[in-house]
């Protein structure tokens, strides 16, 4: 009998780390090849660990809500294969519940901490008390609101924020943890919004981060009242929303389009493109076609913000959101939508959708956006005022297609037709976009879409 590692196997270029959601096998069951093992989830998606060999899981190194650093071991399974040397199960990767107590102690950086210097005897002064300079105390001390990893917290005693402000910033970690790239984020943003001394923390500052929202029983209840915990997912939904929404100036501009061609369009071609092409052509991939064009049009429409800067995306890579069975959202990403024909896109929309509703997406699908669509449209409602995707500057979403009566303008005088109109809204970070790019972006998508070629051959 052998003894094989099952290791946490890489998910992406951007994730270190996962957490154990729940264990699909339990010591002593069998397991085949490609049998999952384990459900994990990262910041982005869930997924699940498979095995690549068959035998039986003697051994779950990590429990449920623990987090596991990539290439870590997080089973031992027993196999059939001769064992030609002893396997060194290696102590599993402590975990930031496991290092963490439940009131931490303060966390001192030792390359960078005084020593007491040596008092100096003056000619004159021996009689005088010799007193030792006082070591030098962190800012941060213990939270009991959320965790935060050493290297964080020495960033926040080398940079003088003390605990209160370090609640206050907002983070885009597994469970709102503050991370590296958070606390960079914030330090570039911080000089000018706050005095270089922090104010208390009773006192609030004016442009000071709003602080992540805490999760609780509600104040009052009454009888028959039902309490639903929010489940890893809606947290980090809860957390990214409200992020944004302190984040950027939201502003939304609505466009109202006749899409009777393209409805009529796709009414004709929607058999023989999937008799041709194997798939359904829905009309997602048809509004992330016209999206890329206008962006393509309006190039700062697909930034983002670094402080005073503004960083021009060379990629269009637009997400679309996607709901899923159990209510919560996820946005995974076509990149290079531009380069990609109607055909590429109807497939790339059906393959993530569908990966998506069987939770098989990858960290990396949900990755790199530049401009987020929502198709507000599938649940019956005409428009709305989505909220921004940080660090996106721009989400676009698309109302449902009705019949309304419309004015027509013809060669012999207008008349009132019954036509398929749809509304188009667009929220926009006001800091770097202005109504006249908001507005004549939205108004390119609509006429990309109005001005459908009835003709056109897929």
């Amino acid at each position: 009998m052998a003894k094989y590692q099952l290791l946490l196997p890489k998910m992406g270029e951007s994730v270190a780390e996962a957490t154990v959601i729940s264990w699909l096998k339990n010591p002593g069951d069998k397991i085949d090849a490609d049998d999952a093992v384990v459900e994990i989830a990262t910041d982005k998606v869930d997924s699940d660990v498979p095995s690549p060999v068959s035998g039986v899981l003697v051994e779950q190194l990590f429990q449920k809500d623990e987090v596991v650093q990539v290439g870590s071991p997080i089973a031992i399974i027993e196999t059939d294969e001769a064992e030609e040397e002893p396997v060194v199960v290696q102590e599993p990767v402590a975990t930031q519940a496991q290092q963490t107590p439940e009131v931490q102690e303060p966390v001192m950086d030792l390359e960078h901490v005084p020593e007491p210097e040596t008092p100096v005897d003056l000619p004159g002064l021996d009689q005088l008390p010799k007193v030792e300079a006082p070591v030098a105390k962190p800012l941060v001390q213990s939270s009991t609101v959320r965790f935060y990893s050493p290297l964080v917290r020495n960033i926040a005693n080398q940079e003088g924020i003390n605990q209160a402000e370090l609640d206050a910033i907002p983070g885009t970690g597994a469970e709102g943890r503050v991370t590296k790239d958070d606390m960079l984020g914030y330090l570039a943003n911080r000089n000018g919004m706050q005095p270089q001394h922090p104010a208390p923390a009773a006192t609030p500052q004016p442009n000071a981060p709003h602080p992540a929202p805490q999760y609780s029983a509600p104040r009052s209840t009454s009888a028959g009242d039902e309490i639903i915990e929010m489940d890893r997912m809606r947290r980090l939904i809860s957390d990214h929303m409200v992020m944004s929404t302190h984040t950027s100036a939201h502003v939304t501009s609505f466009v109202e389009a006749d899409v009777t061609n393209l409805v009529y369009w796709r009414e004709k071609v929607k058999s023989k493109f999937e008799g041709k092409e194997g798939e359904k052509i829905t009309f997602t991939p048809i509004f992330i076609e016209a999206v890329a064009k206008a962006i393509a049009d309006f190039p700062m429409i697909n930034v983002s913000v670094n402080g005073t800067q503004i960083i021009k995306k060379k990629d269009i890579n637009i997400g679309m959101a996607t709901a899923l069975p159990n209510g919560n959202l996820i946005v995974p990403v076509i990149r290079r939508a531009d380069t990609l024909n109607l055909v590429g896109l109807v497939k790339a929309v059906n393959d993530l959708a569908g990966r998506a509703r069987n939770n098989k997406l990858k960290p990396d699908d949900a990755a790199d956006g530049t401009f987020t669509v929502t198709n507000i449209g599938m649940f019956g409602n005409i428009m709305g005022t989505p909220i921004i995707n940080q660090p996106q500057v721009a989400i676009l979403a698309i109302g449902t297609i009705k019949k309304k009566p419309a004015v027509l303008e013809t060669p012999t005088g207008d008349v009132i037709a019954i036509r398929h109109m749809m509304y188009l809204s667009l929220s926009y970070d006001h800091r770097v976009v202005d109504g006249s790019l908001g507005g004549s972006f939205v108004k390119r998508v609509a006429d990309y879409l109005e001005n459908w070629d009835l003709n056109r051959e897929v």
